[in-house]
């Protein structure tokens, strides 16, 4: 046993990673063993009172079943206890304790405290505290009824008391470690999830705008080469601008810490409507420096709104654009005449973004007809919360908030017991008051030290004060044993949990052994029996290996409450990084080909119109279908369901004139999966319509035993190298990496047959 808990804490260390990463086997070493000395506690007191195949065979039987059923499913993690199986357990354990104490009586008054901590695991917490203390209650009653003696009733009762605490403590402690980690991936995964959604926001406010500007421009520009070489030339300055802004976004939107200038953002719409023919009325008296970057970077992206909207979807002829600051708050609006078409832009997501993004300052955003004139208008306090973002604010701690109070509770409960016990010792003791007095002044400074420094959450007890603590603990412990030579005046339990705590793996274990054989050769020299020998030293166990569990497992989940924190923006930095290579590859190229094609355009409009109308047209294809693009990678970070994508999937296909062979099985499948494969199919029929020119597509989806397979097979042939080679594109490349961490397999490229084959395999049982 000894060599076992050395060869597990051995192992230990002081960082918290590692720490959670072995506190679910030492938590389940030692439930086990503090369960068994209770266990053998029992038993031999049994065998004190009449060692008979008869008695002892039985009595053997009824432990063993209640070890069984308190290891196997009251103490296991993720077992279901408050359900039928959790009453029927609690019926059979009571059975255990009960029945059997007509027969044993005494020896069998320290078990009521197994069915006590199993009363609040399985129910509800008014009645399962309400049963715990009737328990307590009835096994004080019924040692009335064998001594009559008051004292041995309080301490009972107790003792009942402290046993169904550490009970129900070890066991809800050893669930909250692997409740906890759940919790972290589980707030990894929502956390990543709002972050995609942030970026969607971004993409489509941010790059959706500049990509109009730059299509209304070249096609302005398109119509003015031949007529106005001039004026042509000063609209490509600006498209020039536009598009070398616009890859810088694409860099600040992949970082997600982009900060907009509202002056920048003011000039840039006057411009953009003066070239769409709107009459531009703009007013402001607001300067950016007296906004915080929040306020200033959501009210230019407000702006950029209204304006895109106005482009898209409404024919004005006039707008007007104020910006004004009140006592405590700015507002921005944007009024236009177009109200018919307009009003249709309150449902689309550009809309229901803002409104987020303006509320998570304090502020309101409307946008609606008012009389003749379309009207968005947004108001934020001057000053909001800027300490923590709302992402942050989501990140805070959501987890079992009262995980670290219910462990402190039930410690100092727990250690309080114990203190109470050894009180009682001290005053049946035939001592003199001032004796009593100094053994009880020791029981309370070991209850403090232990309460107080060791098992503190947050306490640094490997510490230079951890060394002379352990000493102070050590004379408590056997000041009054030496003293009045009563083995049972000192907390030995006390000094070797603390030991556990304090020293290292290597010095902790000899340390906490020679305490354990010191708490059993005391009784011994004292004259004790085997029966006060054996209890000597399963005491001292018992006791040190609570004191350790509870001190420890409870400081594990305030470390695990504390590093959540910093697990979730890894998850979140992961997302960002992976977005930002996806970003890259979709529109770098094509705003990177617009610059090159503006930049041409600028020297030759004047010299060669009709070689400038001819790239003006090569930049309106490339604008269009980038915009295409950054609503589709906007929409596709908005997670659809698999049906939903299959849906989308044949209705992208048949609006292209690609003939569509669906075959998907239906079946149940584990949400995981699910969102992987939607992945799959978006990206591969992605790739189909940008890349290739096929003629038909095959899509299949069939489950295999414990696999699932999604099949997209077309017979055209991809460009850019793609075809053999699944890594070259940055989306199948993240996709490859995501299929692989759940164990699947993705693979890409042309088959003998002069097809094009995406077929990606995914478990059932890991993802």
């Amino acid at each position: 046993m000894a060599t076992r808990f050395m060869t597990a804490l051995s192992q230990d260390s002081d960082s918290a990673e590692r720490a959670t990463g072995l506190a679910p086997r030492i938590a389940s070493f030692v439930v086990t063993v503090v369960f068994a000395a209770f266990v053998v506690n029992a038993f031999q007191y049994v065998v004190e009172d009449g060692a008979t195949i008869a008695r002892v065979v039985p009595a053997a039987l009824c432990l063993g079943a209640m070890m069984i059923l308190q290891l196997g499913f009251f103490s296991r993690p993720g077992a279901a206890v408050r359900g039928r199986s959790g009453y029927l357990a609690l019926a059979a354990q009571a059975g255990l304790v009960f029945v059997p104490m007509a027969f044993y009586r005494e020896a069998w008054t320290g078990m009521p405290g197994f069915l006590a901590g199993d009363a609040l695991l399985v129910l509800r917490p008014a009645l399962g505290w309400t049963t715990f203390a009737a328990i307590a209650a009835v096994t004080g009653l019924v040692q009335a009824r064998l001594t009559g003696v008051p004292l041995e009733v309080a301490y009972i009762a107790n003792l009942t008391v402290v046993v169904g605490l550490a009970v129900y403590g070890l066991s809800r402690l050893r669930s909250l470690v692997r409740e906890l980690q759940d919790a972290r991936a589980e707030l990894a995964r929502l956390a990543v999830t709002r972050e995609r959604l942030r970026f969607a926001r971004d993409l489509h406010d941010l790059l959706g705008f500049s990509l109009s500007a730059i299509t209304l421009k070249c096609e302005l520009t398109h119509r003015l080469v031949t007529r106005q070489p001039e004026r042509a030339e000063q609209e490509v300055e600006e498209v020039l601008g536009i598009s070398r802004q616009a890859l810088a976004d694409v860099r600040a939107v992949a970082s997600s810490y982009r900060e907009l200038s509202l002056d920048d953002e003011l000039a840039s719409a006057r411009s953009v409507l003066s070239a769409a023919e709107v009459a531009v009325d703009l007013r402001t008296d607001v300067s950016q420096a007296d906004l915080s970057p929040r306020v200033r970077t959501v009210l230019a992206t407000v702006l950029r709104e209204g304006v895109t909207n106005l482009l898209r979807h409404s024919k004005a002829e006039h707008c007007s654009i104020t910006v004004s600051r009140a006592a405590r708050e700015v507002a921005i609006e944007v009024t236009n005449d177009g109200v018919r078409a307009a009003v249709t832009a309150d449902h689309g997501n550009g809309i229901g973004n803002l409104t987020q993004r303006v509320e998570a300052l304090g502020g309101t955003l409307t946008a609606r007809a008012d009389g003749d004139e379309y009207r968005l208008r947004a108001s934020i306090p001057l000053r909001p919360d800027d300490e923590h973002s709302p992402d942050d604010r989501d990140h805070a701690d959501r987890g079992p908030a009262m995980a670290p109070r219910l462990g402190t509770l039930i410690t100092c409960a727990v250690f309080t017991g114990y203190a109470v016990n050894t009180s009682v010792f001290v005053f049946v003791a035939p001592l003199n008051p001032w004796q009593h007095l100094l053994a009880w002044a020791c029981v309370a400074g070991s209850l403090a030290l232990m309460v107080g420094f060791f098992s503190r959450l947050g306490g640094a007890v490997r510490s230079p004060l951890g060394v002379p603590a352990l000493l102070l603990q050590a004379v408590l412990t056997y000041l009054p044993i030496a003293l009045f030579d009563n083995p049972f005046l000192g907390m030995t339990g006390f000094l070797a949990g603390a030991a556990l705590l304090v020293l290292r793996p290597r010095t902790a274990i000899p340390v906490f052994l020679a305490v354990v054989a010191s708490a059993g050769s005391v009784h011994l020299v004292s004259g004790g029996d085997a029966i006060d020998v054996g209890y000597g030293f399963l005491v001292t166990i018992n006791h040190g290996l609570v004191v350790f569990g509870l001190s420890r497992l409870r400081s594990m989940v305030q470390k695990l409450h504390d590093v959540r924190t910093d697990l979730v923006h890894l998850a979140v930095t992961e997302e960002r990084l992976r977005f930002a290579r996806s970003l890259h590859d979709l529109l770098g190229n094509s705003l990177s080909a617009i610059t090159l094609k503006c930049e041409l355009i600028h020297r030759v409009v004047r010299r060669d119109p009709e070689r400038a109308q001819q790239e003006l047209s090569g930049i309106l294809a490339i604008s269009r279908r980038a915009l295409t693009d950054v609503r589709a990678v906007a929409a596709s970070y908005r997670d659809k369901s698999l049906d939903e994508e299959v849906a989308s999937a044949r209705a992208l296909l048949a609006a292209a004139n690609v003939d569509v062979a669906l075959r998907v099985e239906p079946g149940d499948l584990p949400p995981e999966v699910r969102n992987l494969l939607a992945k799959v199919l978006r990206e591969g029929v992605a790739n189909l319509l940008r890349h290739s020119e096929c003629r038909s597509c095959g899509i299949t989806l069939v489950r295999r035993r414990d696999r699932v397979v999604l099949e997209v097979v077309n017979d055209g042939v991809v460009d850019r190298g793609t075809a053999g080679a699944p890594e070259a594109c940055g989306g199948l490349d993240d996709l490859v990496a995501r299929v692989g961490q759940v164990g699947g397999t993705l693979s890409a490229g042309a088959s003998a047959d002069g097809h094009y084959r995406l077929r990606a395999e995914v478990p059932l049982s890991r993802a």
